[in-house]
């Protein structure tokens, strides 16, 4: 009789674990979204366009800095979705003849994306559109990853992030291309990613 028990409570538990396995297999991209984001699309996507970039980097690249967090404020000071600090937001408002812009706008959504997005092109310039080498840009800088590749700590390619000496940004790397992936498929509709990671 309490064999029996047991056993019956064995056969209620795996068919309970099965039913859920089932539920969360049907409403996987639901559940992803959730813990995924894509706050701001219509921004993203515009500023994006403006840019030639692909949108859903620019989400990865977002999701990444901040978890779609308007007020994030790093330790060193970044601001905004796009965590840019203010000497860089100032930098690029000089560079498309902008006038300087007060650390507190950098908390405002369009102001972050269409800096931020305007940055990621330029490095994108700079660096022949390698998201690799644009990513680890944006996290330690542009003059950082010129001197790593130029002294031979790194190659500059995916497969030696290993070789980069700061641990946050291979971190960093691993992240962001984590996302990029994970917003491919859970928004990018069948589509094949822009950049190759």
């Amino acid at each position: 009789m309490i064999l029996r028990r047991k056993k019956n409570r064995g056969i209620k538990r795996r068919l309970l674990l099965l039913i859920l396995l089932v539920l969360l297999w049907f409403n996987h991209k639901e559940i992803g979204r959730w813990l995924y984001p894509f706050q701001h699309q219509e921004l993203i996507y515009h500023y994006a366009e403006v840019n030639r970039l692909d949108p859903l980097l620019v989400a990865a690249v977002i999701k990444t800095e901040s978890n779609f967090q308007p007020g994030a404020t790093s330790p060193k000071g970044a601001r905004g979705l796009m965590q840019i600090m203010p000497d860089t937001a100032n930098w690029i408002s000089q560079q498309i003849g902008g006038c300087p812009i007060p650390p507190e706008k950098l908390y405002n959504a369009e102001t972050s994306i269409s800096l931020g997005t305007w940055y990621l092109a330029d490095l994108f310039h700079e660096f022949q559109g390698d998201p690799v080498l644009v990513i680890a840009a944006y996290n330690a800088g542009r003059g950082n990853v010129r001197n790593w590749l130029n002294e031979q700590h790194w190659t500059g390619e995916r497969k030696t992030i290993d070789q980069i000496p700061f641990m946050e940004t291979r971190q960093y790397i691993r992240r962001a291309l984590w996302n990029y992936k994970v917003y491919y498929y859970l928004y990018g509709e069948g589509k094949k990613p822009l950049y190759k990671t």
